[in-house]
């Protein structure tokens, strides 16, 4: 897919990756783009005529039925609204390893199965969804996230083969660390919000299933690929240190 001249619609659009993600839209030549937050006015001013405010909370039924109802152009659908919750699996409260699960998972799959009818109807159309390097390891500190993002990206792999014939493209996008709100107490060096916003579109235009828009997430998977007990144990490394 090439973004130039297409309309997308971004969950999450108020801050972090989401912002970015609705900057580099702009800046590849999209025709429209359907800024979504859970609050209007949490929406920076994006100086743009092609930004279209959208209220979405994507754990509100109610609201993403009306919202797909009355949004039905849609070539792109970036699914990047999504919590996370620094809690042990171990003793963590498990309202919030809910909370995790519940947004990134399931609120994630109520939007897809909302814009299906709509993007089906659109030739060459593509879902992405912004899971983690943490759907391929488990951080400790993040028990309830790795978890419901690992989640996501199976999901993203059922839904690639079953919409494939539909016409439609599912991408996972795996950042690892980048410099967002959510991120601010690790201390690990980062990917801007910009830079990864803008590899993550470079590789949906690039027809890459799987993305990973950083060096610390193509790190990561590297040392995956090769032995995935190996990456395991960097973490444990990291979780003692």
């Amino acid at each position: 897919m090439k973004i130039e001249n297409k309309i997308a619609l971004v969950t999450g659009a108020n801050r972090g990756i989401g912002k970015a993600l609705v900057e580099s839209l702009l800046q590849h030549g999209a025709e429209k783009v359907y800024a979504a937050a859970r609050k209007l006015d949490s929406l920076p001013d994006f100086g743009d005529d092609r930004v279209v405010p959208v209220q979405l909370d994507i754990n509100n039924s109610d609201e993403i039925v009306r919202v797909a109802a009355q949004i039905t152009d849609v070539d792109l659908l970036l699914n990047n609204a999504g919590v996370a919750a620094f809690v042990s699996l171990v003793d963590g409260p498990t309202d919030l390893i809910a909370r995790d699960m519940q947004t990134n998972y399931f609120g994630t799959l109520n939007v897809i199965r909302a814009f299906i009818p709509s993007l089906e109807k659109r030739p060459g159309s593509a879902i992405a969804n912004i899971a983690s390097i943490a759907a391929f390891v488990n951080f400790p500190m993040l028990g309830g996230y790795s978890a419901s993002k690992a989640a996501n990206f199976s999901m993203s792999q059922g839904l690639r083969i079953e919409l494939a014939p539909r016409g439609i493209s599912v991408h996972t996008i795996n950042p690892g660390p980048i410099d967002t709100e959510m991120a601010k107490d690790l201390e690990m060096d980062k990917t801007t919000p910009a830079q990864a916003a803008a590899n993550m579109l470079a590789g949906i235009e690039a027809g890459e299933a799987d993305i990973f828009p950083d060096e610390g997430a193509q790190g990561m998977i590297s040392v995956w690929k090769n032995d995935y007990r190996e990456l395991e144990a960097m973490v444990a490394q990291m979780a003692e240190g």
